[in-house]
This record gives structure tokens, sequence and C-alpha cells, in this order.
């Protein structure tokens, strides 16, 4: 009976284990509060990585696209050229060489 011990003890020692308990928990919540931030951060990078992949997936079509109209813009002024000046300067050479043959 001198080996056991008394209840007050008991209280106390189940007192020690509740609070090393509690600061354990403690413990754990913030380690797992870390991890949480952590994994929520990595994820947001990757979404903003994502995001700004496809923004410049998309500024780079657009500029494609820009020196496309560039180019079919500098074609039509060729056609343009071609289409109304030229059968006119060849009218004029013509009534030119008409003229002078006379």
């Amino acid at each position: 009976m001198a080996d056991e011990p008394t209840t007050g003890e008991v209280v106390r020692r189940l007192e020690d284990v509740r609070q090393d308990l509690k600061e354990d928990i403690h413990g754990v919540v913030a380690l797992v509060g870390q991890k949480v931030d952590g994994e929520i951060l990595r994820l947001g990078q990757e979404a903003q990585d994502e995001r700004h992949t496809t923004l410049v997936a998309r500024v780079a079509k657009l500029e494609e696209q820009a020196a496309e109209k560039e180019r079919q813009r500098l074609a039509d002024r060729r056609l343009i050229f071609f289409s109304l000046v030229v059968p006119v300067l060849l009218l004029a050479i013509q009534l030119y060489n008409a003229n002078q043959g006379t």
C-alpha cells in the first residue's frame, strides 16, 4: 500500500498529462497550420504561374495577329497600286504613243 499513489498525487499526475497533451496538441496545430499555409502558398503560386503562361501565350498570339494584319495591309496596298495605278499609266503611255505617231 505504500507504493500506491494517493488520490491527490493521481490528480496531479493526470493534470500534468493533460497539460502535456494540451501543449502537444498546440504544437501539432501550429505545424499543421504551417503546412497548410505552405500548401496554399504553393497552390497560389502555381495558379499565378499558369495565369502568367496563359497571358504570355495570348500576347504572343495577339502580336502574331497584328503582324499578319500588317502584312495583309501591305499586300492590299500593292494590289490597289497594281490594279488602279498601273492600268492608268499604261493608258497614258498608249495615248502618248498614239499622239506621237500622228
